[in-house]
Formats: structure tokens, C-alpha cells, sequence
């Protein structure tokens, strides 16, 4: 994934890049395509990285883009592959156990 690299921030400030953010805004009614409260930061379901930022079918089709709310792009970026996710907790033994296997009802 390009974090905040000279390529990246050249991308995102691009005319081309700010029309297709808007029209995708615009296309998904302003709403987070997860949750539905009110989105902030248009997604790339595909990471943008070295090999694609200069691939239009990567970083301005909108068949690769989701608009997400702050929270829901977070658990996206940031809890995905952590061991404390939705959906997991640990025992009384501190063991990572699916949440439905405290009370059975997984």
C-alpha cells in the first residue's frame, strides 16, 4: 500500500482524482457503503502501491472504488488482521476464541 508518498499525494491532489472522487460521492448518495451513516474517505478495494498508481483501471474506476465512514475504514486498514476484532475475544484463559464460542452459540 503508497502511504503518503511523493507518487501518492501527487495522485490525490490531480484533477482527475478529485472529479472521479466527487462523481463516485455523488453515485453512492454521500453514505458509507457499509453502514450507511454519512461516508468521509473514498477507498480503493484494490491498495494503490508502485506497480498501479499509474493505472487509470486501478485508481479512477469506480468498480474499485467504496466509500467508507471513518470508522468502518479504520476497521478496513487498521483491524482486519488483528487478533482483537469483531468477532473475537479471549477466555478466561486468555485464549483468541471466536466470540460465539464463550456461550456455544457459534
Amino acid at each position: 500500500m503508497l502511504e503518503h508518498t511523493l507518487e501518492a499525494k501527487k495522485l490525490y491532489k490531480s484533477a482527475a482524482w478529485r472529479k472521479c472522487r466527487a462523481a463516485y460521492i455523488i453515485q453512492v448518495h454521500g453514505l458509507c457503503e457499509r453502514c450507511k451513516e454519512p461516508g468521509k474517505i473514498v477507498h480503493h478495494k484494490i491498495h494503490i502501491d508502485s506497480r498501479n498508481i499509474h493505472d487509470p483501471e486501478i485508481t479512477l474506476n469506480h468498480a474499485n472504488l467504496e466509500y467508507l465512514c471513518q470508522t468502518c475504514h479504520n476497521q478496513e486498514h487498521h483491524e482486519k488482521y488483528s487478533p482483537v476484532r469483531q468477532g473475537v475475544a479471549f477466555d478466561e484463559e486468555g485464549n483468541l476464541i471466536e466470540v460465539g464460542e464463550i456461550d456455544g452459540t457459534r
